[in-house]
Parts: structure tokens; sequence; C-alpha cells
């Protein structure tokens, strides 16, 4: 009786203290379009949350870049902190960092610079606090994101109807929490959704009912009523969301897809990021279209080739510094260097692919942004949006 006397005062303790420490609220802006339309949509709709931004510089991004990011700033009325992974004014970031791993260039399967110029610089800026990541992750992506390592930063997502990691999710479902679960509806919902989820919180989480399933089969009866659930669950756990008393986001019930965010940018004001508009172009007759599909350093290796082609005719001096980084073998594209990619039969056979898959990408979307006609390329992202 003792031990559990001792057992409950220290829980208690524990609960007091939670609301004594204070909990960061951050979000990183890259300069595209998710993060920056997510810094709008918080500020419109969560001022409460008193939100600190931030921007990782790696001293290579597009002009148009920093001019979105300036244009966010002004729209805030706050400051968004550059971040950067060294402050040798003798090395912009990327470079300083480059040296340090004796020159080999960043590729798909040695993303050094997603850890060294985006994760280490924003993981110094919160040190040891807690904090909560907001992440632009839209609801009609089916991908996760950055979720940190170190149990201080624990990531939100607005945009989506279901605003929990799956480290959450995880926990939350195990089924040993079945009859706390039982315990939390029936003292957060009323009698009606309290019954509708009762049958589906009894169901035991397996390889048929999943926890994909069991999650959007409670999301469909009450997101909100869901999400106070959680909220409650993790107040005796360790997360940053455990040590605050209030959370505006319980009531969150929107699920923001692509157009969503285009308006979201364009009332704004803060507009659509200049790289995402189409610039036509013609080669044997024919006349196509290209731009740039996503944020970050201009010779990001995640691009594809007609990308490549655009920096060169829109940007020829970034596409020359970029060539000048190709050294002892190391390439931005794998097997091609960026010499042979601008040569005139190659250049003019990229522009042709691009045109065939713009117009197959066209029999089903209408948008005049590059983000539709190279749809796939945001099946693979680097940090930078993603923290």
């Amino acid at each position: 009786m003792l031990i559990l006397l001792y057992c409950w005062i220290y829980y208690r303790m524990k609960l007091m203290g939670n609301s004594n420490k204070k909990v960061r609220h951050v979000l990183g802006i890259s300069g595209g379009k998710d993060s920056a339309a997510l810094a709008i949509y918080l500020n419109n709709n969560y001022p409460d949350l008193n939100i600190e931004y931030y921007f990782c510089d790696t001293g290579k991004e597009l002009q148009e870049t920093l001019d979105l990011i300036n244009r966010i700033e002004n729209y805030l009325g706050k400051e968004i902190r550059r971040l950067k992974a060294t402050n040798n004014p003798h090395f912009e970031p990327f470079d300083y960092c480059l040296k340090s791993v004796g020159n080999f260039l960043p590729s798909v399967q040695e993303r050094w610079c997603t850890q060294k110029l985006k994760l280490e610089p924003f993981e110094k800026f919160i040190g040891d606090d807690l904090a909560i990541s907001y992440v632009g992750i839209r609801g009609d992506e089916d991908r996760e994101g950055y979720i940190s390592t170190k149990p201080n930063i624990q990531s939100i997502f607005p945009f989506r109807r279901n605003i929990w990691s799956i480290e959450i999710l995880f926990n939350f479902f195990q089924n040993d929490n079945i009859n706390l679960h039982l315990s939390l509806y029936r003292e957060m919902a009323s009698k009606g959704i309290y019954l509708r989820a009762k049958e589906v919180l009894e169901i035991p989480q397996d390889n048929k009912f999943t926890l994909s399933k069991k999650l959007n089969a409670l999301l469909d009866i009450d997101v909100s009523v869901f999400n106070k659930v959680v909220f409650a669950f993790l107040k005796d756990k360790n997360y940053p969301i455990s040590y605050i008393d209030r959370f505006s986001l319980l009531d969150h019930e929107d699920n923001l897809n692509r157009d969503d965010i285009f308006k979201l940018l364009r009332e704004s004001g803060v507009g659509v990021p200049a790289y995402y508009e189409k610039i036509p172009f013609t080669v044997d007759g024919q006349t196509g279209e290209y731009a740039r599909s996503r944020s970050g350093c201009y010779f990001c290796f995640f691009q594809q080739r007609i990308e490549w082609i655009w920096l060169y005719e829109q940007h020829p001096d970034l596409f020359k510094k970029a060539m000048e980084y190709e050294k002892n073998g190391y390439t931005w594209i794998q097997g091609e260097r960026l010499e042979d990619l601008i040569k005139p039969e190659r250049l003019r056979q990229i522009k042709l692919d691009a045109i065939k898959r713009g117009e197959k990408n066209n029999l089903t979307r209408k948008s005049p942004y590059l983000v539709d006609m190279l749809i796939d390329s945001e099946s693979v992202v680097c940090a930078n949006c993603l923290i």
C-alpha cells in the first residue's frame, strides 16, 4: 500500500512539474511551397502557439528562394532565424562541409548534406530544450517526414487530418492500452461517439486490422475527440507535448491538399515561389515548358535532368558553378557529367522527353506549376522541407 502511495505521489508531482517546463514551438521554412503555406496557415489560425521560425542556410540557394523567405518574413512580421552549419567567414556552409568530408559530392547514397547542413544546425538550434516541430506534409501525401532521434523534439503535422507522428501512434495503439482507450473515450466523448468508438477500440490491432485501419476508423468517427484522447494519453509520457496544459490543434480537422497550398499562398499575397512558374521552350518545332520543382540548393542531386537544363538556361552562372564542383570523378548525376548534359544532341533529347512526359500528365492534370508536371519528384525529397 505504501509503495502505491509513493507511486501516486511521484505521478502527481511529475504532472505538476510538466506545466512548469517551457516547450518551444518551431517551424522550418525551406523556401518551398508547403513550409511557406504552413507558416501562413498557423499564423492565421493558431497565433497562440508563438512559433519560432528558422531557415537552414546552405549558402547555395536560388535568389528566388531567398526572395520568398523575405516575403514570408514580412507577412509574419516576425524574424526567421538563419541557421548555418558554420560561421566561418571564409566559407559558405556547403563549401565548408564539402571540405570537411574530403570534397566528395553528396548523392542519393551519401546524403551528408542533409545531415550537416539541415539536421545538425536545427538540432543545435533546439539544444536540450523541449520543442514541437511543425512539418508541412500535406493530407494528400503518403510519407512521414523527419522525426528527430532526440527525445526532446516532437513532430506535428497540421496539414493532415492525423496530426500525430507514427512513433506516437505506435505507442498509443498498443493492444495493452485498449482498456485505457475505453476509459479516456468514456470520459471525453459523448455517449454516441463513445459507443461507436468502443466497437473500434475493442478490436485488437493485428495484420488484418492494422494501425492505419484503426486510426482512420477513429478519425472517421470524430477527429477532435481522438486528438483529445491521444493528448490525455501522452500526459504521463515524456514527449514535449506532455509538458503543456493545452494545445489548440486538438480541435483541428483540416486536411489540406496541393490546391489548398497554392490557394493559401496566393490569397496571402506571399505568392508562389518564382521557380515553380513554367517557362516555355522550343525544340524541333515543338513547344514545352520547364521550371524547378523544389527549393534548396541550386545543384540538388534530386532534381530531374530537365530541371538541370532549366538551371543551365535560366541561371547559366549557377550552372557553371555547379560544373566546377565535378572533380575527381564526382558528379551530381550518377553516370553523367553536367558538361555532357548540355551537349546539343543530349540537351535536345532531354527537352523532347520532357515534352512527351508533359503531354502525358496534361491529359489528367491542369496546373501552371511544374510540381504537377514533375509529380514523381515529390516522392524523394531532402530534409529541407521536412524539419
